[in-house]
């Protein structure tokens, strides 16, 4: 078992994440609702919209009356592509991914306080590759449908006009389904594909917020947010056993632990030089090495009494952790039109032999540019782009032998908004 085991776990971190294009700190969005995200992520000392919620809820405080967004944006990778010793080199299948979320926020009538909640997309696409060149000398697929989705109340409060505090609950759904290899089975279990469905995890988590406004023109902000814990469990796993003379064998009970949303500490500044623009800035520290160190995948209670009690593989994650620098403007062009721009830039974290083409969350900049429209008093329309620089990495496995894997995408972001 322990060439199976070796070179499943080195399977399973390629097989358990979605390429996660749209995903680009880590696995993190750069940003949540267009504003935030057209403005590079540099968001948490402007936050004022109801994405707050997510970025800083402090800022809920700057929303007065009530206030809906909703928001959704689609992905198209340009070169998502996986290249190996094989003779692999190819895209991937899905070329699109799509996500979206809102809020709803009210200020309060007794207390200087605005409450919300807002359901936001953190994941939610996949990787597929059909068809692909094995080491074993067949031809197989390789996918993951990876997605995460938070529902999060939370409320913002004024001390006085100088500083507002805030403070929000993350509930934190995850699913997992994957295939590597599934049809592929070698020997007496040196190697047997599995396809794994349904493993999903339920956690709450909390990120806590400060804003200074030190005068009109500049405002100090903090943002913290805790470490959760996704530990996915109740899934159903099928191992090829075929090599052993036993065929497909289903797993009963199937769950991936050692995963996390990780620990993050992020600093901004927001400054206005004139009234028609604002400049922001924020640098985030994110707490991978301490979400992502070694992954389980583990089945038991097989419907067939003679195979393996379980069917487990540990791997390394080893991540590292990550500093994020956001930059972003907003120019008021005129009464009923804004000008959005910003980069966002954090270093790969991912150690390179841990690399894989369904581990794609490799790149490193990004360049927003939109703008927002007045519509009506009440009616607010807002889109734009994010372009993900191109970027390259390459690794060598027992399963690809010397590989590289590309990723290159352009996001489309749109947001409707009302406030009365």
């Amino acid at each position: 078992m322990h060439l199976f085991t070796r070179l499943s776990g080195v399977a399973l971190l390629f097989a358990l994440f979605n390429p996660l294009a749209f995903a680009t700190n880590g696995i993190n969005l750069i940003g949540f609702g267009t504003e935030s995200t057209l403005m590079g992520g540099a968001d948490i000392a402007v936050a004022r919209d109801t994405s707050a919620l997510n970025t800083n809820p402090a800022g809920l405080t700057q929303i007065h009356g009530q206030a809906f967004d909703g928001f959704a944006s689609g992905l198209r990778t340009f070169d998502l592509t996986h290249k190996d010793s094989f003779g692999n080199e190819k895209h991937a299948d899905n070329e699109y991914t799509f996500l979206g979320g809102g809020g709803y926020a009210a200020s309060l009538d007794s207390v200087p306080c605005t409450a919300g909640v807002g359901l936001f997309s953190q994941g939610g696409a996949g990787g597929v590759f059909k068809n692909i060149n094995t080491a074993f000398g067949n031809r197989d697929d390789m996918s993951s449908l990876f997605g995460i989705a938070k529902v999060i109340p939370g409320v913002g409060c004024k001390i006085n006009d100088a500083w507002s505090v805030g403070a929000s609950l993350a509930v934190t759904y995850a699913s997992v389904k994957q295939k590597f290899f599934p049809d592929t089975s070698v020997g007496a279990a040196p190697f047997a594909g599995y396809k794994l469905d349904d493993a999903s995890a339920l956690k709450v988590g909390f990120k806590l917020g400060v804003q200074y406004r030190v005068n009109p023109s500049l405002t100090l902000a903090a943002a913290y947010t805790e470490k959760t814990e996704l530990p996915l469990t109740d899934g159903e796993l099928d191992a090829n056993y075929s090599g052993m003379g036993l065929g497909v064998v289903k797993y009963r009970n199937a769950s991936v632990t050692g995963l996390a949303l990780p620990r993050e500490v992020a600093l901004g500044v927001a400054f206005k030089p004139v009234d028609a623009w604002l400049l922001s800035f924020k640098v985030n520290w994110i707490n991978w090495a301490d979400a992502v160190k070694s992954v389980t995948l583990r089945a038991t209670d097989p419907e067939n009494a003679l195979a393996p009690a379980a069917y487990q593989i540990v791997t390394a994650g080893d991540w590292k952790n990550q500093w994020v620098f956001a930059s972003g403007l907003a120019y008021n062009w005129n009464e009923l039109t804004t000008i959005y721009a910003g980069h966002n830039y954090g270093k790969n974290p991912i150690p390179s032999q841990n690399s894989s083409p369904l581990l794609a969350g490799i790149l490193e900049h990004h360049i927003t540019l939109g703008a927002a429209r007045q519509i009506t008093t009440q009616w607010r329309l807002t889109g734009g782009v994010e372009y993900m620089l191109p970027v390259k990495g390459n690794y060598t496995s027992p399963l690809f032998g010397n590989a590289e894997v590309r990723n290159e995408a352009l996001f489309l972001h749109l947001m409707l908004s009302r406030r009365w």
